[in-house]
């Protein structure tokens, strides 16, 4: 592996992981010269080099199998600095044509708070009243529990019995995962950018989870961090409408980049990496969290199949979300019941081997219009002469 120089200033520094001279990172990052664009970069001490001449887009750079070896002999050219991308705003989220999907009620926290969202009806006065009985009722029962399992079918019926069934705890201990599509491609921001809230939605949160890329042939190639926004008091009124809770502009936050699988970094490293989540608000208010994907109930195997598969075929790759534990319900502050997002809210999603992905919270409606699609990327490419 090509040996990186120190990197620049300390924000720069913030953003990577701990030992990135041991880790091979790649991403996007906009660039006005030939056709404003995007572009796949790779970092190399503190500059993004320029991986066009390998592949046009980050969806054909992750189907080349010697990828890492080929990023270890490309020598630039160099595209900027990455102090300068991050202080220009040129960081964009590190997937292109990816679809986007995400793994849900993986763990028995956001089981027992999704089961919360569905009986307080959104409603998140009467979830603080549901949550320490529930907690007690569900909490211990699931937490041990392999989904499909015999055991898991035995508990369904002590549930259904005891009136606490619900179609979260069949995703969340039954034999099929939740997987459903989070963003559209293209669609997904970066570091340093805002994210998305509706106007109509008074209970929502982040979500800090870890990302896995995979190539059309189901190779787990990458990971990287995600932000899955979720609007709890629209999902909470009828499951149907988790697209207007999940799916909205700027509402799915992914980077800064994707590390690449590698001699240095396994898909076994996955099943042991903490997640930490810090949101800091104009108001003072502050919330830390940690999301251990040890305590997954599925293993990345089975989510991998279960999205993919032989009912699925993405020829331009997936973007996964594994899912989160750690949902945030402290009060805000004493007027309110439990967690919501403030305008202006910072939050940080990081990871020691994986970086920092840094969002503010805005409305849908003043994030970033989503204006670069597909066939604004594939005009850029034909005006830089690459396709």
């Amino acid at each position: 592996m090509a040996k990186y120089a120190n990197h620049g200033s300390d924000r720069c520094a913030a953003i990577l992981p701990k030992t990135p001279d041991q880790t091979r990172l790649i991403g996007r990052v906009w660039s006005e010269e030939g056709g404003a664009g995007p572009r796949p970069v790779c970092v190399r001490g503190h500059d993004l080099i320029d991986l066009t001449s390998l592949a046009p887009t980050v969806s054909d750079l992750l189907e080349i199998l010697d990828l890492p070896q080929r990023i270890d002999a490309l020598d630039g050219p160099v595209v900027c600095s990455l102090d300068d991308a991050i202080e220009q705003d040129l960081l964009l989220s590190p997937i292109d044509l990816q679809a986007i999907k995400a793994s849900g009620v993986t763990f028995a926290e956001s089981a027992i708070e999704r089961v919360i969202e569905e009986r307080a009806a959104g409603d998140p006065a009467t979830a603080d009243l549901l949550r320490a009985d529930l907690a007690e009722a569900l909490g211990g029962r699931i937490e041990s529990i392999k989904p499909g399992s015999a055991e898991a079918l035995a508990a369904k019926d002590l549930f259904r019995a005891a009136g606490l069934w619900s179609q979260y705890l069949e995703v969340a201990i039954g034999k099929d995962p939740e997987i459903f599509t989070k963003s559209q491609p293209m669609s997904s921001v970066g570091y340093g950018a805002k994210i998305g809230i509706r106007s109509d939605s008074e209970w929502n949160n982040p979500e800090p989870e870890v990302v896995i890329v995979l190539s059309s042939d189901e190779r787990v190639v990458g990971a990287t961090l995600g932000n899955d926004v979720n609007l709890r008091d629209i999902e909470g009124r009828s499951a149907l409408l988790l697209g207007q809770a999940k799916d909205n502009n700027a509402s799915c936050a992914i980077g800064p980049f994707i590390r690449l699988i590698d001699d240095q970094f396994t898909v076994d490293d996955l099943a042991d990496l903490e997640v930490s989540l810090e949101i800091e608000g104009r108001d003072g208010f502050r919330c830390q969290g940690v999301n251990r994907m040890s305590q997954c109930s599925r293993t990345v195997a089975e989510l991998v199949a279960a999205a993919m598969g032989e009912h699925h075929d993405f020829p331009d790759g997936v973007v996964l979300f594994l899912g989160t534990m750690f949902v945030p319900h402290e009060p805000r502050d004493p007027n309110t019941s439990g967690f919501t997002h403030k305008l202006g809210d910072l939050v940080r999603i990081s990871s020691p081997e994986l970086g920092c992905l840094e969002n503010t919270v805005a409305l849908t409606t003043d994030a970033a219009r989503w204006s670069f699609g597909v066939r604004a990327l594939y005009r850029t490419l034909s005006q830089r002469g690459v396709l």
